[in-house]
């Protein structure tokens, strides 16, 4: 029996050291979040990653403050970073979600508190200003995990969390990225009748801005959250792993806490994210062995896109992606702050 154990164990460390940015694993974090992967960096203008740093950096001081409170918590410090991120443009959640093939935005979210086990989520939401907040809202206020759509909505508003109208989450930049997918449609029908089933295909090439965050407070607990517009042109009804428990997002005390970004349907299919505590759980991985195995083995040989920030009970912390870049930052326990958008 152990000897085929032993050769998958020594394959698996090594992928530990292979992340797509050959990083190092970090010690002594207390915060991370994630803007979501990146396409080429030639793509992306100077003046907007400087937006995306700026942004990032302030989600992370503001986080960090929550951790710096007399008892402060994990979950108030993810919920409070990933706010910012989703006040900002410069991400596919919140303010600057994509648009689905309708031309609306729809929003997804959830939150896992890993000293209880307890988690909450919305999904397709249109008018909630914080989705995140309104997953805390249900893993605090329901017995339920995730809630959709209206019935969302009706149950934030009546939480007292704010409300916007529709508009709020259009952006200019979004909107000439949808009426952009909406051309090469009407082209690939016009030059060809059997395309027409493109039409309810959602485009799965390119950067997916997801946003996330992990936080290691200094009872020890563990918290996880992820917010996302999901994937541009994705078809009504679809959702996809940001508010799955186990897939998107998970966090568990003595194991780690995880939020993905990236293809959603293979972090659902693999349950991703609760996949890399297992691995730490029943195999003994360090962190970044674990989340190395998961994103860049099982997902690449499958052909799914994407990454993942994951933190230990110990403040180790790992973030492997398999695309061109990873918008990610982390806060160290002395409150220093570092944010990396490619290999940097």
């Amino acid at each position: 029996m152990s000897h085929g154990l032993i050769p998958s164990l020594a394959l698996v460390a090594a992928l530990a050291t292979i992340t797509a940015a050959d990083e190092a694993p970090v010690r002594d974090v207390v915060l991370a979040i994630h803007g979501g992967t990146a396409g080429n960096k030639k793509e992306r203008s100077p003046e907007r990653e400087k937006a995306v740093r700026r942004d990032m950096l302030r989600a992370l001081a503001a986080g960090y403050g929550e951790l710096e409170k007399p008892g402060g918590k994990a979950l108030d410090a993810v919920e409070t970073a990933i706010r910012v991120l989703e006040d900002s443009p410069e991400f596919n959640a919140g303010k600057g979600a994509i648009f689905t093939h309708e031309g609306k935005n729809e929003l997804d979210a959830s939150i896992m508190d890993g000293k209880t086990g307890q988690a909450g989520a919305v999904a397709a939401v249109t008018v909630i200003k914080n989705p995140i907040s309104a997953a805390r809202a249900v893993m605090e206020k329901t017995k339920h995990v995730l809630l959709t759509g209206r019935g969302a909505e009706v149950f934030a508003s009546q939480a007292g969390l704010e409300m916007v109208d529709p508009a709020y989450f259009w952006t200019q930049r979004r909107w000439k990225e949808i009426q952009k997918e909406w051309e090469k449609e009407a082209q690939e029908r016009a030059g060809n009748d059997k395309k027409t089933s493109a039409k309810a295909s959602p485009v799965l090439s390119g950067p997916w801005g997801t946003v996330g965050a992990v936080a290691l407070d200094r009872d020890g607990n563990l918290a996880a959250g992820t917010s996302t517009g999901g994937i541009s042109n994705k078809m009504r009804g679809r959702v996809g792993d940001s508010p799955i428990v186990g897939a998107g997002n998970y966090a568990e005390n003595g194991a780690c806490a995880v939020s993905g970004t990236g293809q959603g349907e293979y972090f659902i299919r693999f349950v991703a994210a609760y996949d890399i505590a297992a691995l730490m759980k029943y195999k003994n991985l360090p962190v970044e062995a674990a989340a190395a195995h998961v994103i860049l083995r099982k997902l690449k040989t499958a052909g799914g896109e994407g990454g993942v920030i994951a933190l230990d009970s110990k403040g180790n912390f790992a973030a492997p992606y398999n695309t061109p870049g990873m918008f990610r930052g982390y806060t160290t326990g002395d409150g220093k702050m570092k944010v990396l958008l490619y290999a940097d």
